[in-house]
C-alpha cells in the first residue's frame, strides 16, 4: 500500500465480513455476499476506474465483483495468488484438488486454530523450502491478523475460496485482468488454477514466477509490485 500511496495513488484495502476489523458475522460467509459487500463499499465511496487487486480467495472475490457488480467502476483486476477458476474437484473440474485436503483445513481452523494459522505459514510464504530466509516478523504479522477474524466466518471461507465455481465470472469480464501466480505456490497450485483461468478470459494477461510462492506480494514485493505498476499504468 505505501508504494502506491507514495506514487500518488488512492489505496483503498477492506476487510472482508468475519476477518480483520470487521463485524465478526456468523452469516453471508459465501463469495456472492463478499461481492455484493463490496459493490455496498464502492457505491458508499463512490468508486470509479478503479482497479480491483484480489489476492488467494480474494482473487475470487475480485472477479465476481467485477462480473456482477463492477460495470462502469472497475476498469482493470489483477488476480493474485487467486482461487480462480475452481479449486476443488467436481464433475467438471475433474483434475481438482481433493476435498479431504480442505476437510483438513476445515478441521485445523475449528479446532486447533492459533497452531494450524502458525504452522500454516510456512508454506504459505514457502519458507518450507530449502534456503529460504524466514522472517519471524512476516509469521507473526499473518498469524496476527489471522487470529483477529472470526473462526465461523473463516471456517464458512474454506468451503467459499475451495468451491466456488469462477468459470462464468472470468468469461464474462470485459475489461483488461491480469493473472499473476507464482509457479512453487503450495496452498493454490497454479497449474489448477492461474494457467487454467488465463485460458478463460476475453482480455488476460499471465505473468507467471519460477519459484515464487503463495505469499509473493510479501517474499518478493520489489517484483509484484514493479509487475503490477506497469499493469495499472499501460
Amino acid at each position: 500500500m505505501i508504494f502506491f500511496l507514495d506514487l500518488g495513488f488512492r489505496v483503498i484495502a477492506h476487510d472482508r465480513r468475519g476477518h480483520g476489523r470487521s463485524t465478526q458475522t456468523d452469516n453471508g460467509n459465501d463469495m456472492d455476499t463478499y461481492a455484493a459487500d463490496v459493490a455496498e463499499l464502492t457505491k458508499a465511496l463512490d468508486l470509479k476506474n478503479a482497479v480491483h487487486i484480489g489476492h488467494s480467495t480474494g482473487g475470487g472475490e475480485a472477479i465476481r465483483y467485477a462480473a456482477k457488480h463492477g460495470k462502469d467502476r472497475v476498469v482493470k483486476v489483477v488476480l493474485l495468488s487467486a482461487v480462480t477458476p475452481i479449486m476443488a474437484i467436481t464433475k467438471n473440474n475433474p483434475e481438482g484438488i481433493p476435498l479431504a485436503v480442505f476437510d483438513e483445513i476445515r478441521e485445523g481452523t475449528a479446532t486447533k486454530r492459533s497452531q494450524f494459522f502458525q504452522d500454516t505459514t510456512l508454506p504459505f510464504y514457502g519458507y518450507n523450502r530449502e534456503g529460504a530466509k524466514i522472517s519471524q516478523g512476516v509469521r507473526d504479522n499473518w498469524w496476527r491478523q489471522g487470529m483477529m477474524g472470526g473462526v465461523k466466518a473463516q471456517y464458512d471461507c474454506i468451503k467459499a475460496f475451495s468451491e466456488t465455481d469462477f468459470t462464468e465470472d472470468l468469461k464474462s469480464v470485459d475489461v483488461p485482468v491480469l493473472i499473476m501466480h507464482g509457479e512453487d505456490d503450495q496452498i493454490v497450485p497454479f497449474p489448477k488454477t492461474g494457467a487454467k483461468a488465463i485460458k478463460l478470459l476475453k482480455n488476460g494477461k499471465l505473468i507467471s514466477y519460477p519459484g515464487f510462492p503463495h505469499g509473493m506480494p510479501t517474499t518478493e514485493a520489489a517484483t509484484i509490485n514493479a509487475d503490477l505498476l506497469d499493469f495499472i499504468k499501460s
